[in-house]
């Protein structure tokens, strides 16, 4: 019986022991759970505060004007559509004056978190959202991010209220802290790509610049990480494949750098938008650009292109316009970017559209397109 009670007294004395280790393990692992839950609550309150000296744009919704028929447009409701904007500048220049050298509609699904982007070719001749024509990127130069959106909004039958603009600077900055990007670059590209570099740095004009230690010399094709000057170099590219093949390059570095974050600790992330507020202007709310980031996770890039569309565009010189990229029929063009963007094979484009797309006809059928 002695022997029995020993045995019993010594399993109990195991199970108690056990459970101590137990508990102790809870406590580490609810400790752990609860320093992360503050680092994730710190990050947030570093990432408004950080957002709050971002340039921020107040535009008066009155200015940014929407036909009926996209305001009546249940399927647009269900989107987020968001232009972006990159600026031929350094120096947090963003603002009217400045060409758009990127325009971009990227267009979230608000069910699924599904991403696509939209290139609109910066020498496309459309209606620059005051009724004058010329190419799309003396929209922003003439009028800000304001005019800008009109344009995107009047051509194309879009509902674009928000936008986010970049410059030069803050493109090099971001893709160097995150430690490059992996760019497949082909043999054409090479030589364009390292004359960009240098041209840039002379822009610079400043011979002292950190941007001509930066400049490294690409000098195979393949797939290869790029820092920060080499990529929006090659950006830059527009005589491999004219403005078509250059706005699929933008989409690319774009779609690589959105890769690369995903595989960046938040910490390094929430610095790198520190260090680059200076070079982002936007009007989206600080408390919703928080909201953004903190479900940057569930969104992703499904698919890309750029309009007008090769079936339905040509290219000629409009007068003292030069060289411009023509949607052949605006029309045709609205309804296969409702198509591709939203899902809607079957769209009619709005009675502005139409009238537009006669105007350009009509500016355009005594030049040569291509």
């Amino acid at each position: 019986m002695a022997t029995g009670t020993k045995h019993k007294k010594k399993e109990a004395g195991k199970t108690s022991s056990k459970r101590r280790r137990a508990k102790r393990r809870r406590r580490i692992i609810l400790f752990t759970v609860e320093i992360l839950v503050l680092l994730a609550l710190l990050g947030a309150i570093a990432t408004v505060g950080t957002l709050r000296k971002i340039e921020k744009i107040d535009l008066s919704e009155e200015d940014i004007v929407l036909n009926e028929q996209v305001e009546q447009n249940e399927t647009l409701k269900g989107y987020r559509n968001i232009a972006l904007f990159g600026v031929d500048s350094r120096k947090g220049k963003l603002g009217k004056g400045q060409r758009t050298d990127t325009i971009m509609i990227a267009s979230i699904n608000m069910d699924t978190g599904d991403i696509k982007l939209c290139s609109v070719y910066r020498d496309t001749y459309l209606n620059l959202g005051n009724d004058s024509y010329n190419k799309a990127n003396a929209a922003y130069a003439n009028g800000g991010a304001e005019q800008a959106l009109n344009m995107l909004n009047w051509n194309l039958d879009m509902n674009i209220k928000e936008y986010i603009t970049v410059g030069f600077d803050g493109l090099i900055g971001t893709i160097d802290e995150l430690g490059g990007i992996e760019i497949d670059v082909h043999e054409n590209e090479i030589d364009h790509l390292n004359n960009y570099q240098r041209s840039m740095y002379m822009e610079e004009g400043d011979p002292d610049s950190k941007l001509n230690e930066n400049i490294v010399r690409v000098t195979s094709p393949g797939l290869q990480t790029l820092n920060g000057l080499q990529a929006t170099a090659y950006c830059r590219i527009r005589y491999v494949g004219d403005d078509y093949m250059r706005t699929e390059r933008q989409r690319k570095v774009l779609m690589a750098c959105m890769e690369k974050a995903r595989q960046t600790s938040p910490a390094t992330l929430l610095k790198i938008l520190s260090d680059q507020v200076e070079n982002v202007q936007t009007n989206i709310d600080f408390d919703e650009m928080a909201a953004i980031l903190s479900d940057a996770a569930n969104y992703r890039i499904v698919d890309q292109t750029g309009m007008p569309f090769q079936e339905v565009r040509g290219s000629g010189k409009i007068g003292k316009k030069g060289s411009c990229i023509i949607p052949l029929d605006l029309t045709e063009n609205v309804r296969m970017l409702h198509e591709f963007l939203f899902n809607e094979p079957a769209y009619v484009p709005s009675d502005q559209v139409k009238q537009y797309s006669e105007k350009i006809k009509s500016d355009t059928a005594q030049y040569h397109v291509q």
